[in-house]
């Protein structure tokens, strides 16, 4: 049983567990789940603690009077956790904060009752078809995606937060293709490049004569993507003083244009992305909790691409046939020293970096001199890489290796690093096999 009093919650929540065969009753209030158990008990409560009337903390002991045994996880916003812990104590079984992570409440779900699984992912079914652009080798990605493919047929705001540069946008995209708004539009804005003085009637839309140089009336990005979703880039740089109507269009599903008398309903699946701490941003009263809060009913976390190694070659490939039209295949000098390099600039750098290497190659090869000077210094340098080898990394080593009959000189020469550094690299290889 999942009670909450958003629908947009219980609606996430459930769809993600009945995805594992859970069967899913549901209360939008505590006087409803006090209702509902007594006529059918069910084998497990997901109680969120803010509640219209009763809260979930005054519910608990009359859940433990009816069900003594039954487990009870608590839902809880960040500013009630010490609340949350002493009900542990008096009676729940555990607690999670908001915004909930679903792996995570998946893992306190079969914890409470007690189910082993066999395997980690077996009950998971298989993903829809991804865009060619997408390039999932890495776990860090697949568990992303995963996700997506649950969340995306609901109709909750989804924040996503993730360095600048990951691929948000692109994320957002994947969201609104998967979810039953593919067939219409999604509309992308970027907040920062909003004017702060015309952000309300950019969003909501104005009437003819609202203000000076309005001179017909205008839709707005709220009306325009009615049917889809809206995707808002840069979330944080909105405006303080604009938060509140953005807040309340989310609660009602209602926009108010510029210059209009009376609101207009709206059929608009937000989607928001930021490379911020929005909680940081909370505390130092540049961003409202209250929206933070509606906005972040599902966060979803996009991995750096040093987060995410394994797919640093796959997607090089992808962007270098891309730009060149052609099959282009990377040399292993160029393959060490893309590997080599610590993108700071994620995936956007990446991209950038493989462009230039096919508008200077002649040919169907990327050598390193094609590769832009910071990845070649990083690449040539001494500097020994602490950090594990990825598989893509050892196979191009001992690849190297044996082109060159075992001679490590010339391998290093060909790799594009220093001899000693390939010695190191040899051991990290001859370590992880023992």
């Amino acid at each position: 049983m999942i009670v909450d009093d958003e629908l947009s919650q219980r609606k996430l929540i459930g769809g993600f567990f009945e995805s594992f065969g859970f069967t899913i009753v549901e209360a939008s209030s505590a006087e409803e789940m006090l209702d509902a158990i007594e006529r059918q008990p069910p084998d497990m409560i997901l109680l969120d603690v803010r509640l219209p009337g009763m809260s979930g903390i005054e519910a608990l002991p009359r859940i433990r009077k009816l069900l003594p045994s039954t487990p009870v996880v608590l839902i809880t916003a960040y500013a009630d956790v010490r609340q949350a812990v002493a009900a542990v104590k008096s009676g729940a079984d555990d607690y999670l904060s908001k915004p909930i992570d679903l792996e995570e409440l998946k893992v306190a779900v079969y914890d409470a009752l007690a189910i082993h699984r066999s395997g980690e992912d077996d009950s998971r079914s298989e993903l829809p078809e991804l865009p060619a652009e997408f390039i999932v080798e890495s776990r860090a990605m697949r568990k992303l995606v995963e996700t997506i493919a649950v969340v995306a047929p609901s109709d909750a705001p989804i924040l996503i937060q993730g360095p600048s540069g990951s691929g948000k946008e692109l994320i957002a995209q994947l969201i609104h293709q998967w979810s039953p708004r593919a067939s219409n539009p999604i509309v992308t804005t970027n907040c920062a490049g909003l004017s702060a003085t015309l952000i309300e009637s950019e969003l909501f839309g104005h009437k003819k004569g609202a203000f000076t140089g309005a001179s017909e009336d205008r839709m707005g990005l709220f009306r325009a993507a009615s049917g889809g979703s809206l995707f808002l880039d840069e979330i944080g740089e909105m405006p303080v003083e604009m938060q509140p109507k953005l807040l309340r269009a989310l609660e009602t599903n209602q926009v108010t244009p510029v210059g209009a008398d009376r609101p207009v309903a709206v059929d608009t699946r937000l989607i928001a992305a930021t490379n911020r701490n929005l909680l940081d941003e909370v505390k130092e009263a540049r961003f409202r909790e209250d929206l933070f809060y509606r906005l972040n009913v599902v966060e979803l976390v996009v991995p750096s691409l040093s987060d995410r190694r394994e797919d640093i070659i796959p997607l090089a490939r992808h962007f270098a046939c891309r730009f060149a039209n052609q099959q282009v295949r990377l040399s292993p000098q160029a393959t060490q020293a893309i590997l080599t390099h610590a993108w700071t600039g994620n995936v956007r750098e990446l991209r950038n970096a493989i462009q230039r290497a096919c508008l200077l190659c002649q040919g169907d090869v990327i050598l390193p001199e094609h590769l832009p000077a910071t990845i070649i210094a990083d690449a040539t340098g001494d500097k020994l890489d602490t950090s594990r080898l990825s598989q893509v990394e050892r196979a191009t080593i001992v690849a190297t290796l044996e082109e060159c009959d075992g001679n490590r000189t010339q391998a290093a020469k060909k790799l594009g690093i220093s001899r000693r550094a390939l010695i190191y690299k040899l051991r990290d290889i001859e370590s992880s096999k023992s």
